[in-house]
């Protein structure tokens, strides 16, 4: 099997990569020329340059591929131009797909989201039938995702594009190196930098378990059809307890009504546009996607692909202790 990855440089690409190589699979990796390299340090990998907006770099990535993960995407809840998330996520995405297409690869597995997925109106976790349009998504990277997905749909459909697409709900662990939005919350809370809480939840899944469902989706997963890659449902406060006890901290006490956080967040987006435009601390649309548990159902997965997800507790764990050693390094630079 010679597999190409795109988006192995980041968190959960350099995951797949990692459970790719150990299997023993020939491994290219997609990366951009501005790529931060870190996670593919002493990894034996082909190293192929290239952008998804950039079609015939795509192209000469896939010759001789005959497999594909698609798990790049520019994941940001904010930033000056939103035209770049949908340029990057949903454009790119269709030339990375078109181009595997012309050159005859025979297996796709794409990494969407649980963030396209709608939640239950009881209030129970949502699953891959769950209802929900383009006007259910909050801000610019859920719409480019769920844009994406329907690119995806459409070429299976009209191309049969041989494409299985998995949706992971909140990875945690190692190797976080940019780190994602809930890495900085992770290495935060563990730092004692987080006081105060909203109500809100997330499905905690280790990032190890999530590459190996990739996998999972590749030998067993019907084309066309969706899987969700998540683990355990939690609230924010039980996730923060958790953090507090592994790192022998006082948990927060101090539950924030949401709307007396939004003029942080807007405050935060203004200084970052102001300043060097990196996404800020809190954003508005990570607010208004805060309003609803994001709390999901993995059963079609671990019945259909064998997928099985270790307690939150031990991806929070290895995300504590990889950010407790990372830190240091980084710094030391």
């Amino acid at each position: 099997m010679t597999v190409l990855v795109t988006g192995a440089s980041g968190f959960v690409g350099s995951a797949i990569t990692r459970a790719l190589i150990e299997r023993g699979a020939d491994v290219a990796v997609l990366v951009r020329d501005s790529s931060n390299q870190e996670n593919l340090e002493s990894l034996n990998v082909r190293i192929r340059t290239g952008d998804l907006r950039d079609k015939a770099s795509l192209e000469r990535a896939c010759k001789g591929c005959d497999t594909l993960f698609h798990v790049a995407a520019d994941y940001r809840l904010w930033t000056r131009d939103s035209r770049e998330l949908y340029a990057s996520n949903v454009a790119g995405t269709r030339n990375l797909m078109e181009s595997a297409l012309e050159t005859g690869i025979a297996r796709i597995v794409y990494t969407s989201s649980v963030a396209t997925l709608g939640g239950s109106p009881d209030g129970t976790p949502g699953d891959e039938t769950s209802a929900v349009t383009i006007n259910d998504m909050v801000g610019h990277y859920k719409r480019s995702k769920f844009l994406a997905e329907k690119v995806i749909d459409d070429l299976v459909e009209t191309h049969n594009l041989p494409a299985v697409i998995v949706n992971p709900s909140t990875p945690v662990g190692p190797r976080d190196v940019k780190p994602t939005p809930t890495g900085r919350l992770v290495r935060d809370a563990a730092a004692g930098k987080m006081p105060a809480y909203i109500d809100t939840g997330l499905n905690i899944a280790h990032v190890d378990d999530v590459a190996t469902g990739h996998i999972l989706a590749l030998e067993r997963g019907a084309i066309g059809r969706r899987y969700i890659l998540g683990g355990e449902n939690l609230t924010l406060r039980e996730i923060l307890n958790i953090i507090a006890s592994i790192c022998g901290r006082s948990a927060p006490k101090i539950r924030l009504p949401r709307r007396l956080v939004y003029p942080v967040a807007y405050v935060s987006q203004a200084w970052a546009w102001l300043s060097n435009g990196q996404e800020p601390q809190a954003t508005v649309d990570g607010l208004r996607m805060a309003k609803k548990k994001m709390f999901f159902d993995s059963s079609r997965a671990i019945e259909e692909l064998g997928y099985q997800s270790r307690p939150a507790t031990d991806a929070l764990a290895d995300a504590i202790a990889w950010f407790a050693a990372h830190e240091p390094r980084k710094s030391r630079r």
